[in-house]
């Protein structure tokens, strides 16, 4: 079943900044993005719940239309399927960041590496760690580089199935269930990985991970790429973080069972990826490695205008990243600038090309980043649903506008999708 106005949904990477006292979406130029907002609904969104610290990859989740506490399964299956790892039930996989530690004690000097990891430089690291036999030659290990300091692991053995039920190594993040959530304070040590659970096969895989984290730091903190980091004055990449280990995939059935439209995707990371990929969502992959960042902007906007009027989706979701990383850095100045460029070079395309009478345009954030705390927070987001007949909205789009204009607070970004197809029944009078 075709929908009679096309969806558009975009989600700007950690965009907000909450309870920041300067907040990027209000301070930066949107003219393209205030022309939307002149004609769109607001509200306040709790991606996850209130007061929760979502990681993107939850948050992507429910932004589909999928409660996170009753598909998610953690994100290492995602990062796998995202990152064409082979995975399967009864194997545990993580998600890796490489870091630098003092490897003698273990504290963290930089939980990814300075930021600075290419991924060339990533990829022959990985290749030194993928394939290292474990608990005398039982289980194995799987190792694959994504985007600069980001990786996947996959731990499997012999003769036993492996559980998610274990602690992160990665103190930044706690687990609460198959969800993390980003703490604001913690010890900046490697974390020892601890079941969760008082079964034979968490205490296994618990022992898996920690001996996998110690021989990686051996491996890695006199290779070749990090004694040439060294001599350049950069960080090295000598150890590896883990977190948010699952067991299986999602068990959701298709979007389009699900919702009864077809929909598709573009997003720039391996989880995204996994994500579109778990719900059978069409994704259309774009090139950003080694690219500018204007030049990827302009081809996410092309190719969302051709997958929504030339190849005949009812619906694409556009993950856009930038503002999250200088939030985290605490660089109020860059995040506002990365949402200037997203505003420049991917909305005035849109708008350019947009057919604003069968288009509803969706706005939103995965998560607020505020600038001042340098991680992920509780805040909520603001969310715009933009349409000509939807009448006169705050005319910005800012967290300050529209959550002043909000018309309600939705708990649970998984009633956007719901939301979005009300509103459309609403415009075209019971279509």
């Amino acid at each position: 079943m075709a929908l009679p106005v096309k969806i558009l949904y975009v989600v700007l990477d950690g965009a907000a900044d909450g309870s920041a006292p300067r907040r990027s979406l209000d301070i930066a130029s949107t003219p393209n993005l205030d022309v939307l907002a002149g004609r769109a609904r607001c509200y306040s969104l709790y991606t996850i719940a209130r007061g929760v610290a979502p990681e993107s990859d939850s948050a992507v989740m429910s932004l589909l239309g999928y409660d996170p506490h009753r598909y998610y399964t953690g994100r290492g299956p995602l990062e796998a399927l995202g990152a064409g790892v082979e995975f399967h039930d009864g194997q545990v996989a993580f998600r890796a960041n490489f870091a630098t530690v003092d490897p003698k004690t273990m504290k963290i000097i930089d939980r990814r590496a300075g930021r600075s990891l290419t991924s060339r430089e990533a990829r022959i690291l990985a290749e030194a760690l993928d394939g290292m036999m474990l608990a005398g030659g039982e289980a194995r290990a799987r190792f694959k580089a994504t985007v600069g300091h980001r990786a996947v692991l996959v731990l499997e053995h012999r003769s036993s199935r492996l559980s998610a039920a274990v602690s992160n190594s990665d103190p930044a993040y706690e687990r609460k269930g198959y969800i993390s959530v980003a703490r604001r304070e913690y010890e900046p040590f490697i974390a020892e990985v601890r079941p969760l659970e008082d079964t034979p096969e968490a205490r296994l895989t618990a022992e898996l991970a920690n001996e996998f984290t110690r021989r990686a730091i051996e491996v890695l903190d006199s290779h070749p790429v990090n004694e040439d980091r060294r001599r350049r004055g950069l960080l090295p990449a000598n150890a590896v973080l883990l977190r948010d280990a699952g067991d299986r995939l999602p068990p959701a059935e298709p979007f389009r069972e699900k919702y009864g439209f077809s929909m598709a995707s573009i997003v720039e990371m391996p989880v995204e990826r996994g994500v579109a990929r778990a719900l059978s969502i069409v994704d259309f992959q774009v090139e950003v490695e080694g690219r500018q960042r204007r030049e990827i902007l302009e081809e996410e906007a092309a190719r969302a205008l051709e997958i929504l009027y030339k190849h005949g989706f009812d619906g694409v979701y556009v993950h856009l990243k930038g503002p999250d990383e200088p939030g985290h850095d605490g660089d109020l100045e860059a995040k506002v600038s990365a949402i200037e460029d997203i505003d420049k070079y991917f909305f005035s395309r849109i708008l350019d090309g947009l057919d604003e009478e069968s288009t509803l345009v969706i706005v939103t954030s995965d998560h607020a980043t505020p600038w001042h705390l340098k991680a992920h927070s509780g805040d909520p987001v603001p969310l715009m649903l933009s349409h000509p007949r939807i009448g006169r909205g705050p005319g910005a789009f800012g967290e300050t506008p529209c959550l002043g204009h909000s018309l309600e607070t939705i708990e649970g970004a998984y009633n956007v999708i719901p939301l979005a197809l009300s509103t459309i029944k609403e415009l075209t009078g019971g279509r």
